[in-house]
């Protein structure tokens, strides 16, 4: 029963500092527009499939997730909600990022985008 009061109250604390957080540090999106050789976009998709836990994974990362253009079907975008641009410039520094990066930009088709964003809330 202690320990069961114990994890009760450290996820409590977990909470309430997770939440405060957020409140005074917004967090970080981070959207990443990527268009591929057509007959890339499978490679892609495999490249994408094997690395997106470890990505998620990383320290700092809360959410990774996939895009497709509705109209251009070789155009992907990523979408990832970071705690800070300093996780995710450790993850852009990181030797997975090197990996992952060198592997997706042989793909290309043309030169990928990226935006870094905070929500306004109004």
């Amino acid at each position: 029963m202690n320990n069961l009061k114990y994890a009760c109250s450290e996820l409590t604390k977990s909470l309430i500092h997770s939440t405060t957080h957020s409140l005074t540090h917004p967090m970080l999106i981070r959207i990443v527009r990527m268009t591929f050789q057509p007959e890339k976009t499978a490679d892609f998709l495999e490249i994408f499939r094997n690395s997106k836990d470890k990505i998620r994974a990383f320290d700092g990362c809360n959410h990774v997730e996939l895009l497709q253009d509705l109209n251009h079907p070789n155009i992907y975008s990523t979408y990832s909600l970071w705690d800070s641009e300093e996780h995710l410039n450790n993850y852009r520094d990181s030797e997975l990022f090197g990996q992952v990066w060198k592997a997706t930009k042989a793909l290309f088709a043309d030169k990928p985008q990226a935006w870094s964003h905070v929500s306004v809330n109004i």
